[in-house]
């Protein structure tokens, strides 16, 4: 955590910290969280995520699928979903 005016002064500093994986920076304004620096790529993940996680019918599909995995049923890999679709 840091200061906006700490993070003002240390501005290009802290974009090299926060773009490494795994390494936020939050940033506080009197003493309270306001805003989070982190990677472009993470960012990109956690988008991902909320995309997924706000579609119904792929959550269903997911926890479907870990439920099937659970009970040992047959999984298949991308590769033999390809050749069974005729995709190579």
């Amino acid at each position: 955590m840091l200061s906006a005016t700490k993070a003002r002064k240390n501005f290009f500093k802290l974009i090299e910290r926060a773009s490494r994986p795994a390494s936020p920076v939050t940033i506080t304004v009197d003493g309270e969280a306001k805003v989070v620096m982190m990677s472009a790529e993470e960012f990109e993940g956690w988008m991902e995520t909320l995309e997924i996680m706000s579609d119904p019918e792929l959550v269903k599909g997911i926890k479907e699928a870990e439920e099937s995995y659970k009970r040992g049923e047959k999984t298949y890999t991308l590769e033999e979903i390809k050749k069974e679709l005729n995709l190579n």
